[in-house]
């Protein structure tokens, strides 16, 4: 990581309490944003390890995803025209059991070289029940920021045997991944507690991660009510639907992100109101499995925690977070009229509300003095972005990820002109190509 680093010339969007946009400079020094300055002198760029010219160029914050499979990426374009609940058991399911540590990192690598290419910093990821650690290894040798759980299931039917735990081996595991590695790398790795859904684990296991994530003061990641015969199955089997049967077993709560939360009734969503619950929103997931439509509009309106991620691979089938916010405030639009989630509210949910919900809201997801160098510089000097009366709007509407030109994550450059600096995209690729192979000739899918 370099000491020092100054981003000269460029238009900053800040998406600080005011939402500022200057024109200016950012000095970065030891990880963390040093400066914002309207003017540098000759003097003062002399003194900095590197600087970049940012003349042309929009700086904004990195990109925060609240919901990803890291573990899925693999299976792209595997899994395709099926319902959530077909789609685990036929493909998602059986094609994790066959991860080995190996194939783990490939996807991992694959999943985080793809989002920092699109400008995404930091995620909020659920990995398989096995060999979490290749993943953490990955988001450790790549620069990225992350907090990864470890999958937890421990019951359900149609589960292969390898996924299939018992409480007390998924609770253990998942304290030792604890152990290793959250807060390794200067609190750019942390550990979450992952519990698939209600439907794949028991109470006890679910009681049992409320009361550690708040003994060890670490984060629970989700899903729920993202289908409606997943809700019918919560109900038969605990009489509650879904939002009030984890707000029962103590899931519910400002340290808990639930991915989805479509299939709501007003009771839940007072829930999550009172309890400050995060929500992950995932547009493009939730089309492709035909899931249905969030209520994502109504719920910004009630104070209700929203921020944005792409799930995973074979259920988008990218990791983009312009396609996210493009399609989330379409679809809100297409719902509740055309001034619903607006470019600037659904920005912010791609990178405040992001930091927000994972309790990091002080470190990243604006550009302001003392907080981690995480962020990225977009050329907006392209066909399809001109003209430009609204820098915003043209970002949120037009902007793709082949735009981003140069990402920073903790004062660290790791990609440079569209060139990754901390990963071999030919290596990532290859070695991607070939896990997948194989896991597909195991499956007798190829």
């Amino acid at each position: 990581m370099l000491n020092s680093l100054l981003i000269k010339d460029a238009t900053i969007i800040t998406l600080d309490r005011n939402n500022r946009v200057l024109e200016g400079s950012v000095a970065i020094k030891n990880g963390r944003i040093a400066a914002i300055e309207h003017a540098i002198t000759a003097r003062d760029v002399s003194s900095f390890d590197e600087v970049i010219d940012g003349r042309g160029r929009i700086l904004l914050p990195g990109f925060i995803q609240t919901h990803i499979h890291l573990c899925q990426t693999l299976f792209r374009g595997a899994a395709d025209d099926l319902a959530l609940i077909d789609w685990l058991k036929q493909r998602i399911w059986p094609m994790e059991a066959e991860h080995t540590p190996e194939s783990l990192y490939a996807s991992a690598r694959l999943g985080i070289a793809e989002m920092i290419r699109g400008g995404t910093t930091c995620a909020l990821t659920m990995e398989t029940v096995n060999h979490t650690d290749a993943v953490f290894r990955a988001v450790d040798e790549s620069g990225f920021r992350a907090t990864v759980g470890k999958c937890m299931m421990d019951q359900g039917e149609d589960i292969p045997d390898s996924l299939n735990e018992v409480c007390e081996d998924s609770i253990t595991e998942s304290l030792e991944l604890l152990e290793r590695w959250h807060g390794r790398a200067d609190g750019r790795i942390r550990y979450c507690f992952a519990p698939r859904f209600a439907v794949s684990c028991t109470r006890e296991l679910l009681e049992q991660v409320a009361q550690l994530s708040r003994e060890h003061n670490v984060m629970v990641h989700t899903h729920a009510s993202e289908n409606r015969d997943e809700i019918s199955m919560v109900e038969r089997a605990t009489g509650k639907r879904n939002i009030e049967y984890l707000r029962d077993v103590g899931l519910a709560a400002p340290h808990v992100v639930l991915a989805h939360c479509i299939w709501l009734d007003e009771n839940e969503l007072e829930i999550l109101g009172w309890t400050g619950t995060h929500v992950a929103h995932c547009p493009s997931s939730n089309l492709k499995l035909s899931s249905g439509f969030a209520r994502v509009a109504e719920m910004l309106d009630r104070g209700i925690s929203v921020s944005l991620g792409a799930d995973g691979a074979p259920c988008n089938n990218r990791l983009d977070m312009f396609t996210e916010m493009r399609t989330a405030s379409l679809m809100q639009k297409a719902l509740c009229g055309s001034q619903t989630l607006p470019a600037l509210t659904t920005l912010r949910m791609a990178t405040i509300y992001g930091a927000f919900a994972l309790g990091l809201a002080d470190q990243i997801g604006s550009i302001e003095i003392g907080k981690r160098a995480d962020i990225q510089l977009l050329n907006l000097n392209q066909l399809h972005l001109t003209p430009q009366p609204d820098l915003v709007s043209t970002i949120v509407y037009a902007a793709e990820a082949s735009d981003v030109e140069t990402v920073i994550i903790d004062g660290r450059i790791v990609m440079r002109e569209r060139q990754l600096m901390t990963l071999d995209e030919q290596s990532v690729i290859a070695q991607a190509r070939s896990e997948a192979n194989r896991i597909n000739r195991d499956l007798g899918l190829s």
